[in-house]
């Protein structure tokens, strides 16, 4: 199956379908247990969590959100890159990274085409008027002075000089261009990190961490992720915006930052354009508010439900509820009334159809008295990756087999010399073979190949499996080098301003960065949260198996 996956010679989803049909056949696993695992918990959580990005995307409170905080921060150069990286992030913390950047890159497409427009405008203005007041200039500098020759001559390199300086202005527009859509597709990768079903690498985790670890009393949930995660987040959004920053607009604070300079025509442009899409959006809905409420409530239920520090949610209100509830349920609950509530105000006045009024069908007639609701199944179905639905489970279900059948045993026994590493080495490296191999593999994929054997190796080397767990989710989406790594970068790529070359080039230093800061999260404020520096008593279940 890692060759298929690597290769893709059948569909990724296709190839995840295998165990189903071969482990019953191997005698490995009988069907039913085979097929338990296709939709569990964890793929629960991540299909409601879907449900509702998808709302969020039907009704365009995407959009809403992005224009507003780019209006907020402003248009200088660098104040509007960070702008679409921070917006790109958050968004994907909570929609698919693929949908983020979709609905992003159009967005810094129509700036960057207006501010293209007014710099060429002004530019020719500018242009015209300077040729003309040298040519004037070195035409009294001779009549002044009879015996200077070299007016002709002076006069043709100023007009080289301008030429030039308009062609170094179409290079810095390119690299600007390249800059401004590569931050997208990394600031989406960057930004699914962040929350448990931001990405399919933090659900394989946590489905990996149930699997093989059933009494690990919940450790990785939404609240716990979220504080591991988060913050590590914010660290590579900054170093990735200032390696960007050097890297296509070279370091100049003063041009890039403004502070207290007056806004250039193209900078007005850009902020047109960007209340003109605002505009175009009109006021806020009564649909729109009630996704967001809808949004809010789940987030707030997520955070809530365990939060470790103090009861939650599931505990006070109901018996055993810790026992009982995981994450999955709250997502599932506000998809369901996603399904019910109504996109229009409901009407309460008496309500009677024009019966003679020809133009209406009978459908029209028929139309219930409530407006339709907030989601409709068709673009749930439509909308739905349920590739990725099937790839974890796929995902699962290998797993699974690998601890039932000692496969997982069999490969930490075989990796026990890596005992003698300090354990902050073996996660290192670990981070930067994942962050290799997830080029060119889906991320998804790579997480689930690597996460069941780190788990084993763990195990035999008795350090605390989320210290090898962790960093190496994290890093399966750090797919930045190639156009194919991750969909994000093929919808930028897509556009025609990058080179492979150019990706790679940034990519390699954004890799770097990346294992950086997922080691220095793992060993600061990892360890207290996660008491990494234990070996934890429920994570003897796999060994004595």
């Amino acid at each position: 199956m890692a060759v298929y996956w690597c290769t893709e010679v059948i569909p990724l989803a296709v190839t995840s379908l295998m165990p189903v049909v071969f482990f019953p056949l191997l005698g490995v696993q009988s069907s039913k247990s085979v097929c338990l695992q296709y939709l569990n918990d964890t793929n629960m959580l991540f299909v409601g969590g879907l449900i509702v990005a998808i709302s969020v995307e039907q009704w365009n409170l995407h959009k809403r959100i992005a224009l507003r905080v780019l209006l907020i921060l402003g248009v200088k150069p660098a104040l509007l890159m960070l702008g679409f990286m921070v917006v790109t992030a958050f968004l994907s913390m909570w929609i698919s990274n693929t949908a983020t950047t979709a609905m992003m890159v159009p967005i810094v497409q129509a700036v960057l085409d207006q501010m293209d427009n007014t710099e060429y405008d002004v530019t020719m203005m500018e242009q015209a008027t300077g040729q003309t007041s040298t040519v004037i200039e070195l035409e009294e500098k001779n009549a002044s002075d009879p015996t200077s020759v070299h007016g002709k001559s002076l006069l043709s390199s100023e007009l080289i000089l301008l030429r030039t300086r308009g062609e170094e202005g179409g290079k810095m527009r390119k690299r600007i261009c390249k800059g401004m859509t590569l931050c997208v597709c990394y600031a989406a990768s960057i930004g699914g990190t962040a929350t448990l079903t931001g990405t399919g690498p933090n659900m394989v985790l946590k489905g990996q961490m149930n699997q093989l670890y059933p009494n690990n009393n919940d450790v990785v949930n939404f609240a716990s992720w979220f504080g591991f995660a988060f913050p590590n987040m914010i660290l590579m959004l900054i170093l990735a915006w200032l390696w960007l920053q050097c890297s296509f607009m070279g370091l100049n604070f003063k041009k890039s930052w403004g502070c207290g300079t007056e806004r250039t025509a193209k900078e007005k442009a850009a902020y047109n354009v960007l209340k003109a899409e605002m505009k175009k959006l009109g006021p806020i809905s009564y649909a729109e508010f009630n996704v967001l409420l809808m949004f809010v409530l789940l987030v707030l239920l997520w955070f809530s439900r365990h939060p470790g520090f103090v009861k939650g949610w599931a505990t006070s209100l109901f018996p055993e509820g810790e026992k009982y509830i995981t994450d999955s349920a709250p997502a599932v609950f506000i998809a369901l009334l996603l399904f019910i509530l109504p996109a229009n105000k409901p009407k309460f006045i008496g309500w009677n159809p024009s019966i003679s009024d020809p133009e209406q069908t009978e459908e029209d007639i028929k139309k219930p008295f409530l407006s339709a609701p907030l989601l409709d199944w068709n673009v749930v179905q439509r909308k739905m990756p349920w590739s990725i639905v099937l790839l974890l489970g796929g995902g699962f279900a290998l797993a699974d087999a690998s601890a039932n059948s000692g496969l997982s045993a069999w490969l930490g026994h075989q990796m026990t010399p890596l005992g003698s590493i300090p354990p902050w080495a073996i996660a290192t490296v670990l981070s930067l073979i994942i962050a290799v191999f997830t080029e060119c593999t889906s991320n998804v994929a790579t997480a689930t190949l690597f996460l069941p054997v780190f788990s084993s190796m763990a195990a035999s080397v008795k350090i605390h499996p989320l210290y090898v767990m962790l960093p190496g989710t994290l890093s399966a989406s750090f797919a930045f080098m190639l156009p194919v790594a991750t969909p994000p970068n093929a919808i930028v790529f897509s556009y025609g301003h990058i080179r492979v070359l150019d990706m790679v080039r940034s990519g390699i230093v954004m890799n770097i960065i990346g294992v950086f800061c997922v080691t220095l999260a793992i060993n600061t404020w990892g360890r207290p949260m996660f008491e990494l520096d234990t070996f934890p008593s429920w994570a003897n279940s796999t060994t004595n198996q």
